[in-house]
């Protein structure tokens, strides 16, 4: 393994009684892609927040790059690229302005800003909109503008706190393929999202937070087989049926979960459970065999649903 580019020991984080961060403890080594998967208020962000040396830590140690976040944010800064939930751009600027304005912030030469500036257009697709205003591009520009923003000091870390929040799934695809090249260029990522797919895609470990805590950690496929089954079976059997329904499949599969519009099978054969959920004479409106995903497995660790 790399050695570490960040590193926490029982990492807390307390606002008044509120304990949003609550003693975790984690490793990123350099050029791995980590993330943060869980639902909002789940201290992701306060996490990020802390790694960034833009909150202190209430207990416990956190370094970045070998140092105490504690004592060296500007430091650690520097060497940081962050793209914040929000895209945060300065809307009345030009595109290729924005890059160059915060470029600036750095401390950096202006020649070296402007040429890195240039490069970034090209790697974000906004060429052709160097000289438009922010306040006209699209939202998956913007994103994509934000990112590239993130980079011009060239970091060794980039911080990603919900990078595709509001794109559609064309403009989300743009940019993993985008997040997928810095990271074979050596940049360590740290992601935090909501989204499965998006954690599956783009994690190469991660850690499942609820409620401050670290409830698992590994790789995406790793954790799919180890708290879910190979496949699941979504049945729908209608408004205020499901509970009902759900009472007469004890014993189909290995374990059902009954959510708000649907019943769900775990098997590791889904036609098998499927067929039997036919065989005790139910009939649901719509039904699906699917693989696992991470969905399932913060089902199973949390007992809720990522999007509530």
């Amino acid at each position: 393994m790399p050695e570490p580019v960040i590193t926490a020991r029982g990492l807390t984080k307390r606002y008044g009684d509120v304990v949003a961060v609550d003693g975790i403890d984690f490793e990123i080594p350099r050029g791995e892609s980590f993330g943060f998967l869980g639902p909002n208020g789940a201290g992701k962000s306060t996490t990020m927040r802390m790694i960034a040396a833009t909150s202190t830590p209430t207990a416990g140690s956190l370094t970045v790059l070998g140092m105490d976040t504690a004592h060296h944010g500007p430091e650690i800064r520097a060497q940081l690229g962050i793209v914040p939930q929000g895209d945060l751009l300065d809307e009345e600027l030009r595109v290729i302005d924005n890059l160059i304005v915060y470029g600036r912030y750095f401390a950096l030469p202006r020649a070296y800003v402007k040429e890195r500036a240039e490069q970034l257009l090209d790697f974000a697709q906004l060429r052709e909109k160097r000289t438009a205003r922010v306040d006209g591009l699209s939202g998956g520009m913007k994103r994509r503008l934000t990112i590239a923003r993130g980079l011009i000091n060239n970091p060794r870390i980039m911080l990603l706190d919900e990078p595709t929040t509001g794109l559609d799934p064309q403009a989300r695809h743009i940019l993993w393929d985008q997040l997928f090249r810095l990271k074979e260029e050596g940049t360590t990522l740290v992601v935090t999202t909501h989204f499965m797919d998006e954690a599956e895609q783009l994690c190469d470990r991660l850690v499942v937070v609820d409620h401050g805590r670290i409830v698992a950690e590994g790789s995406p496929s790793s954790l799919i087989r180890q708290y879910s089954t190979r496949e699941v079976v979504e049945v729908r059997f209608g408004s205020g049926r499901n509970d009902a329904a759900a009472a007469d499949l004890q014993g189909v599969g290995s374990r059902i979960d009954v959510l708000a519009d649907r019943v769900l099978i775990y098997d590791d054969n889904g036609e098998h459970a499927l067929q039997a959920v036919l065989d005790r004479g139910l009939t649901p409106i719509t039904s699906l065999v699917r693989r696992s995903s991470l969905e399932d497995v913060f089902l199973r660790l949390t007992g809720r649903s990522l999007i509530e």
